[in-house]
């Protein structure tokens, strides 16, 4: 079975990519309900299990609207209006569900698996506000301090659709994002365990790489923008770190630290990230990145109030070379 979208020139045309950190935190809900599933994610699961012991029955509550698999009601996961919005405004999105929206799409699940999902519809407003006001603090304490390193992932993961998207069209990049997807030149295929076909009326298409939903896809359909969240590329270097060896030619053209820092910079990352994986101090880094981006081979990207550093083409031809 599979959902179809028919794609017209238009919306071809209007095809965006976004990244959604509530799309990543809604979804690594699921990873915690069972993280044997994606032990990729292990060591994260590991680090902030013992925080959820402060949330009681706020969170047994959300479990129970984001159940292990099939269907969540989508009001949780609302499509990215911008490419890379905040969590802020994504949970305020959320917190002008309206009540009568929330009441369908949660009826959907079954009533009688849970009673925090009949006391829900019991009191829908209620119910939002106290679901939104939950995944705010299960943000704070779970996901937070990972955004940068997941947000680097999932930003090199879009630079390289772009890329493939440009140089090879609509083809060659949905045929890079998963088996699951198939363009026949007007028509978009993707596997799901039910059918329907669907016409994005204009709007085109999100494209949503996900880290924690990996290595899955979903779709969002109308009355939505219409979305395929498709698993991220590279995402077995996300708990990683520990950068590659920087090989000794480049070592000794530009020194060791910024040699391994050049070849860290494979993936967008951010100046604290950088400092971690490389078990340097920031001011070091700082002063390092000044003489890659001197240098022409890195460059800087401001994405809210962080910056991502990666390498330019430069950069990337002389670790070729050099390795």
């Amino acid at each position: 079975m599979t959902v179809t979208w028919l794609l017209g020139p238009d919306d071809v045309a209007r095809i965006r990519f976004a990244y959604s950190p509530m799309w990543e935190l809604v979804a690594s809900l699921r990873t915690l309900s069972d993280p044997a599933r994606q032990a990729i994610h292990r060591p994260w699961v590991t680090a902030v299990r013992p925080r959820l012991a402060t949330f009681g029955a706020d969170l047994a509550e959300v479990f129970a609207l984001v159940p292990p698999d099939g269907y969540m009601p989508d009001f949780l996961t609302p499509p990215p209006e911008a490419p890379a919005p905040t969590f802020a405004s994504e949970l305020a999105r959320i917190r002008g569900t309206a009540p009568e929206v929330a009441v369908i799409e949660v009826g959907m699940l079954d009533p009688g698996r849970s009673p925090a999902i009949r006391a829900f519809l019991g009191d829908p407003a209620a119910g939002i506000d106290r679901v939104a006001t939950t995944l705010g603090r299960y943000w704070d304490a779970c996901l937070r301090e990972y955004w940068p390193r997941v947000h680097g992932l999932l930003e090199a993961d879009v630079i390289r659709r772009t890329r493939t998207l440009a140089a090879g069209g609509a083809h060659a990049l949905f045929d890079s994002l998963n088996p699951a997807v198939t363009w026949t030149g007007d028509r978009l295929h993707v596997d799901r365990p039910y059918m329907s076909v669907e016409a994005p009326h204009g709007e085109g298409l999100v494209l949503v790489p996900s880290a924690f939903h990996w290595p899955s896809v979903a779709v969002m359909c109308p009355p939505y923008q219409s979305m395929l969240a498709y698993p991220v590329a590279g995402v077995g270097t996300l708990w990683d770190d520990t950068p590659p060896p920087a090989p000794d030619g480049l070592a000794a053209l530009i020194g060791r630290n910024r040699a391994r820092m050049l070849v860290a910079l494979a993936e967008p990352a951010t100046t604290t990230a950088l400092a971690r994986r490389l078990s340097l101090t920031t001011g070091a880094v700082s002063q390092h990145l000044a003489i890659l981006r001197d240098g022409g081979l890195a460059v800087g990207k401001r994405v809210g109030k962080e910056v991502y550093y990666r390498r330019t083409p430069t950069g990337d031809a002389l670790t070729q070379t050099a390795s």
